[in-house]
């Protein structure tokens, strides 16, 4: 538990400080087979936008959804459903993980794609 534990402590600072902005967020969470990603108003209540690796159309793309690869593809695909609904800037949440592989691969997929933080 001591490694979950560690890793709520860091999502929670990183999220208070981004409510305190009152941005909107993306906000990743990775398991060991799949990968979430979701567009959550200001004052979140809503979320206004979502992909991940359990949905038809990236599953079948990619085939194995625990990779850099599915992850990347999240990342784009959560940027086109971002812009189409008109966000255009959030803040970055990656839930206390690292800034690393499949959440920096999700990161940088979702910038190349137009989303800006």
């Amino acid at each position: 538990m001591e490694k979950k534990n560690s890793r709520m402590k860091r999502a929670l600072k990183l999220r208070s400080k981004i409510k305190r902005l009152g941005t909107t967020r993306l906000s990743v969470h990775k398991t060991s087979q799949h990968i979430y990603a979701q567009i959550i108003s200001g004052d979140g209540n809503s979320t206004l936008a979502s992909a991940s690796t359990n949905q038809a159309a990236i599953k079948a793309a990619v085939g194995y959804t625990g990779n850099i690869k599915a992850a990347a593809e999240v990342g784009k695909v959560i940027a086109e459903r971002a812009l189409a609904a008109g966000i255009t800037e959030v803040a970055f949440d990656r839930s206390g993980f690292k800034y690393h592989g499949r959440v920096k691969a999700l990161a940088e997929a979702a910038r190349e794609a137009g989303l800006k933080f």
